[in-house]
């Protein structure tokens, strides 16, 4: 190779290494990403951050603690490459889910954590706030859990108010979990399943879904047992499939990213 070759070869390697620099990491996960990848990402438009939120709970015997968790932060990435201009920020695992002493909810079931409602705002609170002093423009809450879907919209609003004279808003899009109460079992109805076998939690809708974003999440050599409410299961999982579940991944998607737009477009 002659001198010649070998400088344009040198030039070639380091504008491809400053190109790979300036693009930094193609992951739409906050934490996966350097603060300077999160700075150019702002630079570049993504100013939309969802705050994926789960909790870790009983899921009856056939299904793991932290289902709402890996859950929504995958649905939560489909949804951030849907729209394009977002980025995902860590899941929130704690949350409330009943009293410690004398336990109440899923806190009868080992292996659940709770948190207060109070310290629950606190936390949602904090992280917006956070997102917000790094140029985050619209701060999503999604969350995977029904009982604190009203505490998400309380803090939503308080911040909206809070920041009304600011280019940034906070959004709590209760329509992603209203997908998986409305438009999924409705799905799953037309196929002749009833609302028995549907259940509300742990049942053939909640482990469908659970299947189709990651098999792991369910023990399939659990699933023959007969429906039991006093172990954690409210419906029949037992002939549950992650093909069923996609119709509830597809629903789930396509409303939150009509709703985000809808809602982001507000000003």
């Amino acid at each position: 190779m002659t001198s010649k070759h070998l400088s344009w070869t040198v030039v070639l390697s380091m504008v491809v290494a400053f190109s790979a620099w300036g693009q930094g990491s193609n992951s739409i996960f906050l934490d996966e990403l350097t603060w300077t990848e999160v700075r150019h990402e702002i630079g570049m438009g993504k100013t939309t951050i969802i705050v994926p939120i789960g909790g870790t709970e009983q899921n009856g015997p056939h299904m793991v603690l932290g289902k709402h968790n890996v859950r929504v932060k995958a649905l939560s990435a489909k949804i951030a490459r849907a729209l394009g201009n977002a980025l995902v920020a860590p899941v929130i695992a704690y949350a409330p889910e009943g009293n410690v002493s004398p336990a109440t909810g899923h806190m009868r079931f080992p292996g659940t954590i709770t948190i207060s409602n109070a310290t629950f705002e606190q936390v949602l609170e904090s992280a917006a706030r956070s997102f917000k002093s790094h140029g985050f423009r619209d701060i999503v809450f999604l969350g995977d859990h029904g009982t604190y879907q009203s505490i998400e919209k309380t803090v939503a609003d308080r911040l909206d108010r809070e920041w009304r004279n600011t280019p940034v808003r906070a959004h709590a899009i209760t329509e992603y979990y209203q997908a998986t109460l409305t438009t999924f079992p409705q799905q799953l109805r037309s196929r002749g399943y009833s609302d028995a076998e549907i259940g509300t939690h742990a049942g053939l809708a909640d482990t469908s879904l659970a299947l189709a974003i990651d098999p792991g999440l369910v023990r399939a050599d659990q699933l023959s047992a007969k429906p039991d409410a006093a172990a954690g299961v409210y419906g029949d999982p037992r002939r549950a499939t992650a093909e069923l579940g996609q119709l509830g991944v597809d629903a789930i998607v396509a409303q939150t990213v009509a709703a985000i737009n809808t809602a982001t477009a507000r000003r």
